[in-house]
């Protein structure tokens, strides 16, 4: 019987899974047995569109479809929390499973607080998350490397050049999603599975129920992971932690060093406002220019920056969408985390 806590080597039994997946066909195999199960209504997976840099939110109901979303897309940033609030009506009469990075579940708990997202018809798999990288540093790293890009992340890894991820990862102190109801990934699995099976954290009811009802079924082979592996996970997670907080007060550190630093920043705005119409935690916000500003005025005054701060930065689940979206390039993100954890230091 598997229970919350458990933990797991993954594989699955279906062939044409193990070929297309990665990692041993884990999560692609529970979502599909989920549909067949009629455990859930939906998959909400991220399909490549015209390129690895093409991230499109899908849809699946039918379980032979499900193995099209199998494979990483490390540079298509997209966070789904927002898709599935916008566009399934925040879950409120539809069962679906998702899979998830830190900040796509933060955004999912939060909208969940906010009565935007029903949670408990959610199933949040987890993905451990080292941090996504940027398109243009991506074709840079492959350009650079002469390599494909999953040899690139990887040599990347090997030495240990974390530059290239983006800077709102680099600050992310959630590397293993612990809010979700599995946890999966690649960290921690070693010996002869190392690369052919996936670690699985089971965190909730929800997520043993999944797992179960897909080994009952014969399509995914469990076994127990090895303590050597368990304890490399737990250091990969301990010491990306430290490097997140080192990025925190390195990043935060030169803005404040420099009085006008975000004077400058937001000089340069052209209040196109993507970056709330963007923002997976904003997204009923209102646009309107208050009376007291003007029309026309660029760059915006500086009211309208402390306005959206009030509107948005209390609810910031630092995705970094504002910060890929903007056209002039303002670190916004940065801002909001840098005055939250400053709030969390305070209270």
């Amino acid at each position: 019987m598997i229970t919350r806590g458990d933990m797991y080597y993954v594989t699955t039994t279906d062939e044409d899974i193990r070929r297309k997946a990665q990692n041993g066909g884990a999560i692609t195999t529970m979502l599909k047995h989920a549909l067949e199960a009629g455990l859930i209504d939906a998959a909400v997976v991220m399909i490549k569109g015209a390129d690895i840099y093409d991230g499109v939110p899908t849809v699946i109901t039918s379980p032979d479809e499900v193995i099209r979303s199998a494979g990483s897309l490390h540079s298509a940033h997209i966070n789904i929390g927002r898709f599935i609030a916008r566009h399934l009506d925040g879950a409120r009469n539809m069962k679906i499973a998702v899979t998830v990075k830190p900040c796509d579940a933060r955004t999912l708990v939060k909208l969940g607080s906010m009565g935007k997202v029903r949670l408990e018809n959610v199933t949040m798999i987890g993905l451990n998350c080292g941090g996504t990288v940027h398109p243009i540093r991506t074709r840079e790293l492959i350009e650079r490397m002469n390599a494909s890009i999953m040899e690139a992340f990887v040599r990347e890894e090997v030495e240990k050049n974390e530059k290239s991820r983006r800077e709102n990862c680099l600050r992310c102190e959630t590397k293993i999603p612990y809010m979700t109801d599995l946890i999966c990934g690649n960290w921690g699995v070693v010996g002869p599975k190392a690369g052919k099976a996936t670690f699985v954290e089971v965190n909730s009811e929800k997520g043993a129920r999944m797992l179960d009802i897909a080994v009952q079924a014969g399509l995914l082979q469990l076994s127990p992971p090895d303590p050597k592996g368990v304890e490399m996970r737990s250091r990969i997670n301990k010491g990306m932690a430290k490097l997140a907080a080192r990025h925190q007060a390195e990043q935060f550190s030169l803005n404040n060093a420099d009085i006008d630093y975000w004077a400058r920043e937001f000089s340069k705005c052209i209040k196109c406002q993507g970056c709330i119409l963007y923002c997976p935690v904003a997204f009923e916000a209102k646009l309107k220019t208050p009376h007291y500003e003007g029309k026309g005025r660029l760059p915006p005054a500086f009211s309208y920056h402390i306005a959206k701060a009030a509107a948005v930065g209390q609810n910031c689940v630092n995705c970094g969408c504002c910060d890929d979206v903007c056209p002039v390039d303002i670190p916004i993100s940065k801002l909001y985390h840098d005055v939250q954890k400053r709030l969390e230091t305070d209270l």
